[in-house]
């Protein structure tokens, strides 16, 4: 009799295969914080990215157990340089070039290492250390040199939108004067390297901040009325989302600089999906609007209006909830799982669901809320007197995740009952079994009896509205709209790029 090991945590249900990149184009990679009680083993992180697809993922740190979890998987990796240790890197070459041996060379070519983040927002966070982060950001691009592992490792670091002055209008943003400087030997040393500026742009905080300003419908990528389109009153350009604007922010405060063509890749952006009685609009609804509007946003390979040519990679924050953060409720929501790997909201994709219904065929699937000890018999009778082919639940293989009872129960149940249901079969199983014509198959597993093909689905496309014939009028009021948010911005002096 074949018995099935299950993990002590649940994995999320592949309904995020859809957080990968292109064949050609912008990617939607995801974010691994630290501050989480009861980490999943960096071996089942790697299994659930793995298993939904997911290409690009950034970790804070150099975490030994991940980076060895991730060798042979072709995910493509950003390790962080922590901010305790900015400082010691950016006072020793030495200490630099130790950093590098320990964290990058040991496990090239194995593990996909394609770029080192050094510290995080440290120009707002920690502005103690600015004197010695480009310095760092030197050492260790000097390392991997001597490594010879500077054209495939490139070296930034993540800043917050706080380090731009005012971000909209963003065709006049500029970044603080009081950063120049810094921000200026940071753009160089990107510009010589040919590495890309890091962003974290959270349209949540700029929401929040501006005080009802902007409509909570452009910061979720969501359609404006007509007569409050967001314009730049400079160049004219649309911005359909918060998104682009913050991007296109950052953009033209890097020309402010005279720098052109340094790319910009968003290492932070999401959506808390809780918080507190003062958090209102940290909710599950908006968060999954967010995320599922940010993912067709990016795939659609365009960059924001003053770059159309710069598709924008992004990260989203983050994969697990984070609950040994501080602070108000919403900095222990960000996550898309749960520690427990369960998923917190649901991300679909319409047409690229894995879910359909198929009329012509029966499926013999687990009742939900069905006794576990039943469900475990089920499946150990089901994959051992039964005959059914439990191989795909294996750990592994395309059907293991999710890994939860009721899932490995389904698929078992079904490959029983369709195999015998010609000689007698039926779909019991001591009454925790079910018939439905709807096709349990996600786009990696496919369940016996399914018509459902193989394969991945392309993301819907995310783009701006189509043009329309608006009269002079309307177009009037448009640009009445967009001048008196900026006026607002300017009366009220609101500084909307908090993290």
């Amino acid at each position: 009799m074949l018995l099935m090991m299950l993990k002590p945590w649940l994995a999320i249900s592949i309904l995020f295969s859809f957080l990968i990149s292109n064949v050609i184009g912008a990617f939607v990679g995801i974010n691994i914080g630290t501050d989480v009680s009861n980490l999943p083993p960096a071996s089942d992180v790697v299994a659930l990215l793995k298993a939904n697809q997911i290409t690009h993922v950034r970790l804070f740190n150099a975490d030994a157990h991940m980076l060895n979890a991730l060798a042979n998987s072709s995910i493509e990796v950003v390790i962080g340089v922590t901010n305790d240790e900015v400082l010691g890197i950016g006072e020793s070459p030495s200490a630099a070039a130790a950093w590098v041996n320990k964290n990058v060379a040991a496990y090239i070519p194995s593990t996909n290492i394609t770029a080192i983040a050094v510290g995080s927002e440290v120009l707002t966070a920690i502005p103690n250390a600015a004197p010695v982060l480009v310095p760092a950001m030197n050492y260790l691009h000097k390392a991997l040199v001597a490594s010879q592992l500077n054209n495939q490792v490139k070296v930034s670091t993540p800043q917050s939108m706080d380090v731009i002055a005012r971000a909209f209008p963003p065709s006049t943003a500029t970044f603080n004067s009081s950063w120049n400087s810094t921000i200026f030997q940071i753009l160089q040393f990107l510009r010589n390297t040919n590495s890309y500026f890091m962003l974290n742009a959270y349209p949540y905080y700029e929401y929040v901040h501006s005080d009802g300003i902007f409509p909570i419908e452009y910061a979720l990528f969501q359609p404006l009325s007509t007569v409050k389109q967001i314009v730049d009153p400079n160049t004219l350009f649309h911005y359909v989302s918060m998104f682009d604007a913050l991007v296109d922010a950052a953009y033209n405060s890097i020309a402010a600089l005279n720098f052109s063509d340094i790319p910009i890749v968003v290492t932070e952006t999401g959506w808390p999906w809780d918080g507190g009685a003062n958090e209102p609009d940290a909710t599950k609804e908006n968060a999954e609007t967010f995320n599922n509007n940010l993912i067709r946003r990016v795939s659609n390979d365009t960059g924001p209006p003053s770059q159309p040519k710069n598709p924008i990679d992004t990260f989203i924050y983050e994969m697990f909830n984070e609950d040994k953060r501080p602070g108000p409720i919403s900095e222990r929501s960000w996550g898309i799982f749960s520690i427990n790997g369960s998923e917190v909201y649901s991300l679909s994709l319409g047409s690229s669901g894995g879910i359909s219904d198929n009329s012509t065929a029966v499926f013999c699937i687990a009742k939900k809320g069905a006794d576990e000890n039943k469900l475990q018999d089920g499946i150990n009778w089901a994959c051992g007197q039964g005959h059914a082919n439990c191989s795909a639940i294996q750990s592994g293989q395309p059907c293991y995740f999710p890994d939860t009872l009721q899932n490995h129960a389904s698929y078992a149940y079904n490959d029983y009952y369709q195999r015998m249901r010609s000689v007698g079969g039926t779909c019991d199983f001591d009454g925790t079994a079910t018939t439905t014509t709807q096709d349990p198959s996600s786009k990696t597993c496919k369940f016996t009896g399914s018509s459902t093909p193989g394969g991945l689905f392309p993301p819907a496309a995310f783009g701006p509205i189509s043009p329309t014939s608006q009269s002079s009028t309307i177009r009037a009021s448009v640009i009445v709209y967009t001048l008196a948010v900026f006026s607002a911005l300017l009366m009220l002096d609101v500084n909307v790029h908090f993290v």
